[in-house]
Parts: C-alpha cells; sequence; structure tokens
C-alpha cells in the first residue's frame, strides 16, 4: 500500500510549539484523509527547528465507491416537492428514481446515488492546503509582499517549502501537486541551514531521513534528546564532573538545534558563592546552558557548564565555547549582585519601623527589612483582599491557630521535642517571614524561586531550622507529585497560607467554575487534603472554614484524590453521607480511615451480605415510610415473638455496644467487626420473619428493629450509597 510523506519547512519554529505543531498535524491530516474514506496503517509524526514532518504508512490507493439510497416524497406529491427532491439528489428527471411501496405510505420516489472513489493524491491535494492555511499556531505572522493581500496565508514563521510525496515501495512515488500562497508542493527540502543548504530530492521516507543525516540535520528529536544527553555526560565525566539532569531544558535545547554538538564553558570559581539554585537558573535561562558538578560529591556545582552548539564548528567548538562563557559570567555577574544586595540594609531603613512594629520584626536584620517593606508598599494580594501585609497577619494569626489544633502538646523539631508554648513563636515567626523574599533582588529577577531564597537568607540571619523550612516549604505541595512538608512548622504555615486563599476567594465569591481556576483554588485545596493525610493530622477544618460549601469543595477534592490513591468514590460518597457527614465530615483523616475500612469490610463475604441485608432493611422501612406505616419509636421486647427476631434485636443491642467503643477511639476495623456480627442474624431473620405482619403493633415493632439496622450501619456509612 502507498505511504504518504509530508513535510513543511520554514524558518526558525519556537521550541516550546514544536512538539505540539507535530501532533497538529498528525491529527488534522489523519483525519481528513479517514473523512474523505481513506484508512492508512500508521502514522508518525517528526518535527526539528525548521520543519515539521509526516510519515503515514498504509494509505488507501483511492477512496471506496459510495451509493447512499435517498428517499424522496410520494409520487402524489406536489410537483415542487419532487423537484426539490430531484435538484437535492442530484438527478436530471423523476425518470432516474426508483419508486417503492409502503403499505402505510404508499409509493414514494427513491434516488440512488452513486459517489465512486478517487485517487488518494487527488483528496490529499485537496485537503492540505486548507489544513496549512488554518494551522492553530498559537501565534502566527504574514510576511513579504503578500502580506499585503487580504486572506493571506499566517504561519507561525516564514513558511519556505512544502514536500510531499505519495506511492508505495516498490513504484516510484509521485509529488502531490498543491499549492499554497505561491508555494507549491514538490519533492525537494534544504538540509542543515549552515553545513548543507543546498536542495536534494526526495522519493519516500527512508531517503528523507538518510539525505537530511547527510545534510546534519537529525530528524527525530527524541534522538537528538539522547545525542545530548549522552555526548554531555561522556563530555563531564571526561573532567570528573556530571551533568545536573534537567529534562526540560533538554526538551528545550533538542528544540533549539538541527545538528546537536556539546561544548563545555566555564566561569570563575568566584560565582560559587551563590546559592547552586541561582546559577542553574541563571545559565538555564539565560543561555539554555546545563550545569555540573563533582561526581560522587555532596552536589555542590563546578564552574563548568555544559552547552549545546547547532554548528560543528571548525575549531572544535572553542569560540562558541568562550562566548557562551562570556555571556554566562555577565550574567552570573548580575546574579551576584542580587545576593550580595539582598544582604545589606535597605535604604531609608527608619521609613520602615511602623511596619516592623507591627509584626515584630529585627530592623538590623536584611530579611525583616524586606518584610517591613513588603507591608510599607501596601502591595496588592488582591483588590477585595488586602494587601500582602495584610494577608500574611492573617496567616500568622491563622498559623498559631493551627498549631494550637493540632500540636497541643508540643511537636518534635529536628529530633528535638519542644513544647506548645515554643511551637507558637517559631510558627508566628515563620508565617510573618513566608513572604519576605518577594521584595528581594533574586526573586524580582526569577520569580520561580521564591520561598528558596528566603530559605537562604533566613539561614543568614540565623534563624531556626524549622523556620528556614517552612519559608521555602510552605508553598508545597504545588502538585500530585511535588513532596509535602513534614516540619510541624512548616506544615502550619502551609496549612494557613492555602485555607487563607481558599476562605478569601470563598468570601468575595471568586471560586472555579468548570475549566475555569484562576487563583489555583484547587491546587490549595489538593494541598491542604495532602498535608493532612500524608502528615496523619486530626483537624477539624469547619474550625477554620466559616463557608459550608467550602467543605463540600474539599470533599470533592477529596473524592479525587482518595480515587486517584484506588479509593472507590461510592465509598466517599457514604461516608460522608453516613457517620461522617454530620459533625466529623471536616475531618478528612477521619474520613480516610472510614472508608479504608469499609472498603476492606466489603471485600468480605460478611460485608458483602450484610450490604445486601441492610439495603433489603432499607428499601422496606423507605417503602412503609412512603405509605405513611407507623414504624414504632422503640422495639419492644414484648412483641418479639419469633425466635429470629428475638436473636437479631440481642445481636443489634451487642453492636451498638461495640461501635460505641470502637467509634470513640476511632478504631474503624473494630466498628467494621462489630456491624459483621449482624451478617448471620439479618438473614435469619428475613428468611423466617415476616415484617408486614397482620397485627399492626407488631408490623411496627419490626419495622423499628429494621430501622435500629439501618441506624447502626449509618453510624460508618450511608449504605445505599454503595454500588454494587
Amino acid at each position: 500500500m502507498p505511504d504518504l510523506l509530508l513535510e513543511l519547512r520554514s524558518e526558525e519554529i519556537p521550541a516550546r510549539m514544536q512538539r505540539k505543531a507535530a501532533g497538529d498535524l498528525r491529527k488534522l491530516v489523519t483525519d481528513a484523509l479517514v473523512e474523505a474514506g481513506l484508512t492508512y496503517e500508521g502514522c508518525r509524526e517528526y518535527w526539528t527547528p525548521r520543519r515539521l514532518t509526516l510519515d503515514v504508512r498504509g494509505v488507501d490507493a483511492r477512496s471506496r465507491d459510495v451509493v447512499d439510497e435517498r428517499k424522496g416524497p410520494r409520487t402524489d406529491a406536489p410537483e415542487k416537492a419532487i423537484q426539490g427532491f430531484l435538484r437535492g439528489a442530484g438527478l436530471a428527471s423523476i425518470d432516474e428514481a426508483t419508486i417503492q411501496s409502503d403499505p402505510k405510505k404508499g409509493d414514494f420516489y427513491v434516488a440512488t446515488i452513486r459517489k465512486p472513489g478517487r485517487p488518494a493524491e487527488e483528496i490529499i491535494a485537496e485537503v492540505m492546503p486548507g489544513i496549512v492555511r488554518g494551522f492553530p499556531w498559537p501565534k502566527s505572522m504574514r510576511w513579504g509582499p503578500a502580506s499585503r493581500e487580504p486572506g493571506s496565508l499566517r504561519w507561525v514563521r516564514p513558511l519556505q517549502s512544502i514536500l510531499c510525496t505519495f506511492g508505495p515501495e516498490t513504484e516510484e512515488p509521485v509529488v502531490v501537486d498543491f499549492e499554497v500562497d505561491g508555494i507549491r508542493a514538490g519533492n525537494v527540502t534544504r538540509g542543515h541551514r549552515f553545513h548543507a543548504a543546498e536542495e536534494f530530492r526526495v522519493r519516500r521516507f527512508d531517503d528523507y531521513v538518510a539525505g537530511l543525516e547527510k545534510a546534519f540535520v537529525v530528524l527525530d528529536a527524541e534522538r537528538r534528546k539522547d545525542m545530548i544527553r549522552h555526548d554531555a555526560e561522556n563530555l563531564a565525566f571526561a573532567r570528573g564532573l556530571e551533568v545536573v539532569p534537567d529534562e526540560a531544558l533538554l526538551e528545550e535545547v533538542s528544540g533549539l538545534v538541527e545538528w546537536p554538538v556539546t561544548l563545555m564553558g566555564e566561569f570563575e570559581e568566584t560565582f560559587l558563592q551563590i546559592p547552586p539554585e541561582v546559577i542553574q537558573l541563571t545559565i538555564k535561562v539565560n543561555q539554555k546552558c546545563f550545569v555540573t558538578r563533582r561526581q560522587g560529591g555532596d552536589g555542590t556545582l563546578s564552574n563548568q557548564f555544559v552547552l549545546v552548539s547547532n554548528i560543528a564548528a571548525s575549531d572544535g567548538g572553542a569560540e562558541i565555547a568562550r562566548g557562551n562563557g562570556k555571556v554566562v559570567r555577565a550574567r552570573l555577574s548580575d546574579a551576584l549582585y542580587f545576593w550580595q544586595t539582598d544582604q545589606a540594609d535597605l535604604p531609608g531603613r527608619d521609613a520602615l519601623a511602623p511596619a516592623a512594629e507591627k509584626f515584630r520584626l529585627d530592623l538590623a536584620k536584611p530579611l525583616d527589612q524586606r518584610m517591613a517593606k513588603l507591608d510599607a508598599l501596601g502591595v496588592t494580594f488582591h483588590a477585595r483582599l488586602g494587601t500582602q501585609g495584610e494577608r500574611v497577619g492573617r496567616i500568622a494569626a491563622l498559623a498559631r491557630e493551627i498549631a494550637a489544633t493540632v500540636y497541643p502538646d508540643g511537636a518534635t523539631l529536628g529530633g528535638a521535642s519542644v513544647s506548645a508554648d515554643e511551637l507558637k513563636p517559631l510558627v508566628t515567626r515563620a508565617a510573618v517571614l513566608a513572604k519576605a523574599d518577594l521584595t528581594t533582588e533574586a526573586v524580582g529577577e526569577f520569580p520561580e524561586l521564591q520561598g528558596l531564597m528566603g530559605r537562604y537568607y533566613a539561614a543568614l540571619q540565623g534563624e531556626h531550622p524549622s523556620v528556614q523550612a517552612a519559608l521555602e516549604e510552605h508553598y508545597k505541595p504545588l502538585g500530585p507529585t511535588d513532596s509535602v512538608p513534614t516540619d510541624p512548622v512548616a506544615i502550619c504555615v502551609a496549612l494557613a497560607d492555602k485555607l487563607d486563599m481558599l476562605v478569601g476567594f470563598w468570601a468575595i465569591d471568586e471560586k472555579p467554575t468548570g475549566s475555569k481556576d484562576p487563583y489555583a483554588l484547587r491546587r490549595a485545596a489538593l494541598g491542604v487534603i495532602r498535608l493532612v493525610l500524608d502528615n496523619e493530622l486530626v483537624m477539624a477544618l469547619g474550625g477554620f472554614m466559616p463557608a459550608s460549601d467550602l467543605l463540600a469543595f474539599f470533599h470533592d477534592r477529596l473524592k479525587v484524590q482518595l480515587r486517584e490513591s484506588g479509593a472507590r468514590h461510592d465509598l466517599v460518597d457514604a461516608v460522608l453521607s453516613g457517620g461522617s457527614g454530620g459533625d466529623r465530615g471536616d475531618d478528612l483523616l477521619d474520613v480516610t480511615r472510614r472508608v479504608t475500612a469499609l472498603g476492606a469490610f466489603l471485600d468480605t463475604e460478611d460485608g458483602q451480605n450484610l450490604l445486601a441485608g441492610t439495603r433489603r432493611a432499607a428499601n422496606i422501612l423507605a417503602a412503609e415510610e412512603k405509605k405513611g406505616t407507623r414504624v414504632a419509636d422503640a422495639v419492644s421486647l414484648d412483641l418479639l415473638s419469633e425466635h429470629e427476631e428475638k436473636v437479631l434485636a440481642g445481636a443489634i443491642d451487642r453492636a451498638e455496644i461495640e461501635l460505641d467503643a470502637a467509634l470513640a477511639v476511632e478504631n474503624y476495623a473494630h466498628a467494621m467487626t462489630a456491624l459483621a456480627e449482624l451478617r448471620i442474624p439479618v438473614d435469619a431473620f428475613f428468611e423466617t420473619v415476616l415484617v408486614n405482619a397482620e397485627d399492626e403493633a407488631v408490623r411496627a415493632n419490626r419495622l423499628a428493629l429494621l430501622d435500629r439496622i439501618r441506624a447502626a450501619t449509618r453510624r460508618v456509612a450511608d449504605f445505599s450509597r454503595i454500588s454494587g
């Protein structure tokens, strides 16, 4: 079967757009082929900085013939209706239609429309101009004299050529002939813009790849990544170094070069006094280079870096490395200035005294000065939620409250025990300094370093290690794979930071809607959930959240979190609607433990049988309550006549006692064991006892017995919400 080769070659495509653009091209082309009646065996997309390529294998040589029957009006219909039918069906006269009969509707016309298949290259030539013109670039441009004409082609960068060949391996492929804005598809392309800029002819994919390789272009992005990774590691190893891994940078760099050549540059060792994260980010953002460190060392960076060139220079890359080193040194000089400036006193320090007094700051310390500056500047957090300084005040108050709730007997910090009275000032101090680095030069240059720089500056001025950790970690977790703080001080500040966000935006009715969540409130809620669950915190959120629908939002996020960890969503609903639905629904750890215990119980035979019995009891009760049948307020032992109902009543008494004991200490496995004891007496009751007895008092008493079964199970979960 024939194969299709397509290449769209342009000037440089931004690296961040290449992978998605190649995927978009694959989808657009293959969808168009299928819609036109062509099938294909497989398709793979490729991309370099200057081209998007598709290799579509096993394409039908032509589309299938299609026969379609179109039902028309009755034979005695008005002439106007018949003429409309002929036009719609493409018939010249009514004689070209057939007549069919229907016992109910009578005789009516039917048109048989035959659409012969078309050659695949004709279809491809027809669909490609529209695909190119309508390509979904996030940003595009017009160029050249044609750009002045209405409807001229837009592309991410000037489109230079189109290559499109089609045919089987055993024959000479044909050029699919089409044109887009004066660019006619052909069977030629060009290689590396510096090393091999001349045109060469292409037949099909294999010789296309080989031709590009000879012309200093590696088509496969994954192969370019492997080459960069392997060559960089070998280059570093030869110098006793190792490359600090950075997959995001590797992905970006592989999109900047068609012929990767790795080189080693260096900078002065004096710059190594800058925090390694600042060095790495400076070199990464400005020069797209990788930093290195000593093999088997303590992670300290070396003064050598790896760069990736797109040229195999005649001098082995010496001049390229020297030039990159010059730029890196200039950027690191700026970073060193930021680092040193942030450790110095701010000018006009006396004007910061009111803010210092408000937050009990020590203006002899640089980071305290930065916090005072943040408050004094009145930097807005949100127009309706006040300034950053006001937010810091709320976080500090909330963090102290959380510490008192979660750690009433103190905590362990770095292996040492501290009392509740000792913990509170540490939590307060961490909360007050948490946002101080927002006004530093380093964070102003690299906002992604917020928190981390606070930790560095806190260490320099001798803050407690737990305060240092909290300044960096209170933003965490930022996503499902991010680490969760474990230090009690960091936990308290992280929870306060996220809860203040949620409560504040809920108060001004800025809630997530659909896919829109501009303030990342879903992430904040999941962060609270992970902090609570991963650290096994006993914490009732209701005391910190006055908005009741905010608790419902947490329940929805908890369902997502538990589902991802393997729990059934119906069990979460059952627990939230049952025993945890009232006072304890805001204790996320309690809810999670109940879900775990319930899931384990339902995996047993006793659990499944009790579920069935409880449902039967609930269904009978619901039906009788709907009819208005009286249910006794309490079970009367005097009205129990059958052996099985007496046994069940006693079993419920014992289960309730055991449930009281188990739930008092939150031993949910024991609570499930207590419920399991009901399984046999419930089964026996339904096998032998008639609930709807003729005697009204006996019937009401037996319904009360079923009500006690329902009430007992609901203390753990609402079994009616469990599926299966």
